[in-house]
């Protein structure tokens, strides 16, 4: 074997024991939530058993508590309407507002995108008190109206930024030749832009999503009762009872909420990619 090729080997076989490496430690979450939803409680208060493996025998007790003795059912459906009424939102308010900064803004579209996109960097644990307050103010306290009109503060920004660099990528000849053949501008724009956007309204879909599911200072601020409460802080708030940790049934509330948004990210990941690659051509 040549010097050449075992360089080569020892270099790939290095590069595979990284990659494997960082795929157990980004997986060993999933399995500790996964292995602890079927443990018992007392098998996962012993510190003298392993966390990794099962010292006592399986157990279904975590999950029946989950789906028939709290709301997590609820929870879900709850962040369903939630996700579902802002994804809709933003799609509606992002694409059009792309669109023109891109093509009718001229050269002060990018540097708008830009300063619209700075607003997303404003944390929210600064903006959650003024935001209660309107809240207050139209009557919206522990409804989930709230999150509705809410959470799109933080969705719109990145989501137009980003189809703001897809549009900009995307030639303009296309357009003026439909326009050229009768076309006017909103009929290029639906007939010709949109085809070609899937890929980053897709992007846009699953990012304004996954933001949704995982924000939690809004809904605990806005939402008190039970049966309006979110994923986030539903299984965060309802299954921690005074001192009382319900250990088994919160990995498991958390491993079943992710589920959802993995199987999004795993079903469209072609077209988010090629979304991500769009919008960062701005």
């Amino acid at each position: 074997m040549g010097a050449a090729m075992l360089k080569r080997l020892l270099r790939r076989g290095g590069l595979y024991a990284a990659l494997l490496f960082f795929i157990a430690f980004s997986a060993a979450p999933f399995y500790v939530m996964l292995i602890s939803m079927f443990k018992s409680s007392h098998g996962l208060m012993n510190p003298a058993n392993n966390p990794f493996l099962f010292v006592e025998p399986p157990t279904l007790d975590n999950l029946r508590f989950l789906l028939e003795q709290s709301l997590f059912l609820r929870f879900l459906f709850n962040s369903t309407v939630v996700g579902a009424a802002v994804v809709v939102i933003t799609v509606v308010v992002a694409v059009p507002a792309a669109y023109s900064l891109a093509r009718l803004a001229g050269s002060w579209g990018q540097y708008l995108g830009i300063g619209i996109f700075l607003t997303y960097l404003i944390p929210p644990t600064l903006l959650f008190i003024p935001m209660t307050r309107v809240i207050s103010t139209f009557g919206l306290q522990n409804s989930l109206w709230s999150l509705v009109l809410t959470y799109p503060t933080f969705t719109l920004p990145f989501c137009i930024w980003l189809m703001t660099g897809f549009f900009m990528s995307t030639p303009r000849e296309l357009e003026e030749q439909a326009m050229i053949d009768g076309c006017s501008r909103l009929g290029a724009f639906v007939r010709i832009v949109l085809p070609l956007s899937v890929p980053g309204i897709v992007t846009v879909v699953v990012f304004a999503f996954t933001l949704v599911a995982n924000e939690y200072i809004y809904a605990l601020a806005f939402i008190q009762s039970s049966t309006e409460k979110t994923i986030g802080i539903g299984v965060t708030t309802e299954l921690i009872r005074g001192d009382v940790f319900y250990w088994g049934a919160l990995m498991g509330g958390a491993l079943l909420a992710s589920i959802p948004v993995a199987i999004l990210y795993t079903a469209f990941l072609d077209r988010i990619i090629s979304g991500l690659a769009g919008g960062a051509r701005s």
